[in-house]
């Protein structure tokens, strides 16, 4: 070998050697990459939403610099938050508080009034989402794959839009008592009582028990419909024992999320049952706005407790029944239009015509109602001009003055900026939940949290810890109220990021990636290259959520839009009821337009996935 022949060898050599040390440097960041990134949410989610949360919490138990727990004493046995179960945290004979309990003068407290109307709103909520999931499921129509996706749209509306929709509706002049007044009917009274209440609960979660159930009734293998009819089991049985057992793991999940939801709700609860109605949410909004902090952390501690317990108990049973893998062939579809004119073919399809009917009623005339009213004049005829109003307002609003553009412009940055964090960290958050380890659902559970925790609570940590600064080393970090607008909205809607993709990381095919392992493919390769791309639909929905709950969020939004550059959609329409109605309703039918649209398009993109 010459001397030159040498060189090249050891040239060779040297490129080898840095590339064996560029693939171990490569395989030890691809290896650490899932850690790095856990590490990197939770720092995250401490920042922006435990930390926050607990400053506001802490002053149940430390008040005047002093700990205690006399606050929660007060609390536990005050009979205006607890009832009759008061006397029992007092020491009372359980017997003696069992007979209260059953007798028809029993005090349920707050407490118990907002348990009793989330169970009740939970009821009606099931009642109208599984004809719906029936219909989606079961049936093949023109425009049943864009109504699939426009069925979430009514869950992420603004709670203050949805306040008029039903006002217009239920009201004393509402359209229902027009309609009814014309057909010679009498007239029903329904407002700041607690069945508007429990309808306007069901217009917001009856949809996600909906699509939930038909996610579940979607993936039911037919071929096990078909061996169960092969075996003589008529339609019924097998209806019972193949597919009933497939669903309602599914009917459940939206019950219990349903139940949380309605357990904290605050907005609908006011517009339209007022204090008379109070729910838990509402006096804690109370008590905040009179400076009672450490009664209001107590009671939102208690909140949290409940709803914990709920999400924990349905995160346990998920884990239970949770089924590997989709099901190979899902069962077919049937026309609306009956084949042939026999009972067993009308009779589901009257029961759905009855169904559409009331769900005209509940789902379709608020929003019909706002519509109507923004294109209605004083007199009654139709007009443009809350139309125009924007328009003007835009062009000659001051300063100080609500404009829609700003509103438009703003909804949509921080829906972008929320969505942005929010899809990494639910999709970092669903790997880690449908991995086995101890303690799985414990993490899960504190990875809900944000489900749970009053909406103005997190507002107010945020306020006084984001917006006002906290001091770190002597070094003051303070943020604006637009990036602490968009950091609790990419808090409240990571959750249904998680909630999203998890179903499908957990239904995977695990042969697949134990082959990508045996390949020599690092843990974050395979969930790069494999997992994630299989999954992909999922994490479009994921994105489309926290898009549309950023556009329709409202509680922590009015605590932290501390000035022109950061109010939203919702908050427009907030202030312009306190004026007029008219704008309120048509800047209310530009959100819905906006709101819509986004997550059709982004759906449309997706495609078809599991979960939410």
């Amino acid at each position: 070998m010459t001397g030159v022949d040498g060189d090249r060898a050891a040239d060779r050599g040297g490129r080898g050697d840095h590339g064996d040390r560029l693939a171990r440097l490569r395989e030890g960041v691809e290896s650490h990459a899932l850690t790095a990134l856990a590490v990197i949410t939770s720092a995250a989610l401490v920042v922006a939403f435990y930390y926050p949360t607990a400053t506001v919490l802490v002053e149940a138990v430390v008040v005047d610099g002093a700990v205690t727990l006399g606050v929660f004493a007060d609390v536990l046995t005050d009979p205006f938050y607890f009832g009759e179960l008061a006397r029992l945290l007092s020491g009372e004979s359980p017997a003696a508080v069992a007979r209260s309990l059953l007798s028809p003068d029993r005090r349920l407290g707050i407490v118990g009034f907002t348990a009793y109307q989330a169970v009740l709103s939970t009821i009606a909520s099931v009642a109208l989402g599984l004809p719906a999931a029936y219909l989606l499921a079961r049936f093949e129509f023109p425009g049943r794959k864009t109504l699939r996706s426009l069925t979430i749209v009514p869950f992420v509306l603004p709670s203050i839009m949805v306040a008029v929709g039903f006002v217009a509706t239920f009201g004393d002049n509402g359209t229902l008592n027009a309609a009814l007044t014309a057909f010679g009917l009498p007239r029903v009274d329904l407002l700041f009582t607690l069945e508007a209440v429990v309808i306007a609960h069901a217009f917001y979660n009856a949809p996600l028990v909906a699509r939930v159930t038909t996610a579940a009734w979607e993936s039911v293998d037919a071929s096990a419909v078909e061996t169960a009819r092969s075996l003589g089991a008529g339609p019924v049985r097998a209806f019972v024992d193949v597919v009933a057992p497939q669903v309602y793991p599914a009917v459940l999940t939206g019950a219990a999320l349903t139940f949380v939801f309605t357990f904290g709700t605050f907005p609908i609860v006011l517009a339209l049952g007022g204090f008379q109605l109070a729910t838990v949410e509402v006096f804690v909004y109370r008590l905040v706005r009179d400076l009672s902090y450490a009664e209001a952390a107590a009671l939102a501690i208690v909140e949290l407790v409940i709803s914990l317990g709920v999400l924990l108990a349905y995160l346990r049973y998920e884990a239970r029944n949770s089924t590997s893998t989709r099901g190979a062939r899902p069962l077919p579809r049937r026309s609306l239009v009956p084949p042939a004119p026999t009972l067993r073919e009308l009779l589901p399809r009257a029961g759905l015509a009855a169904y559409v009917a009331v769900a005209g009623v509940v789902f379709l005339a608020p929003i019909a109602s706002m519509i109507l009213a923004s294109v209605t004049g004083g007199d009654g005829a139709l007009t443009l001009d809350h139309y125009r109003f924007l328009v003007e307002r835009q062009q000659t609003g001051a300063a100080f003055q609500v404009r829609p553009w700003p509103a438009i412009r703003n909804s949509l940055l921080f829906a972008t900026g929320a969505t942005l964090l929010a899809l990494p960290m639910g999709v970092v958050v669903a790997v880690l939940t449908t991995r086995r380890y101890r303690g799985r659902t414990l993490v899960d559970a504190a990875a809900m949290a944000p489900l749970a925790v009053s909406g103005i609570i997190v507002g107010l940590g945020l306020l006084r810890g984001l917006v006002f600064g906290v001091e770190i080393a002597g070094w003051r970090i303070a943020a604006s109220g637009a990036v602490a607008v968009v950091v609790a909205h990419a808090v409240s809607g990571y959750p249904f990021v998680v909630r999203t993709v998890s179903p499908g990381l957990a239904g995977l095919d695990r042969s697949l990636v134990e082959s990508a392992r045996a390949l020599g493919a690092s843990r974050a390769r395979v969930i790069r290259d494999v997992e994630l791309p299989l999954v992909w639909p999922a994490v479009v929905a994921g994105a489309a959520f926290a898009f549309a709950i950023s556009i329709g969020e409202f509680t922590s939004t009015v605590v932290l839009a501390t000035g022109a550059d950061a109010y939203t959609m919702p908050v427009a329409i907030e202030r312009f009821i306190g004026r007029r109605l008219g704008p309120a309703t048509a800047m209310g039918v530009v959100l819905l337009v906006v709101t819509g649209l986004s997550f059709v398009v982004i759906e449309r993109l997706g495609g078809e996935h599991r979960g939410l």
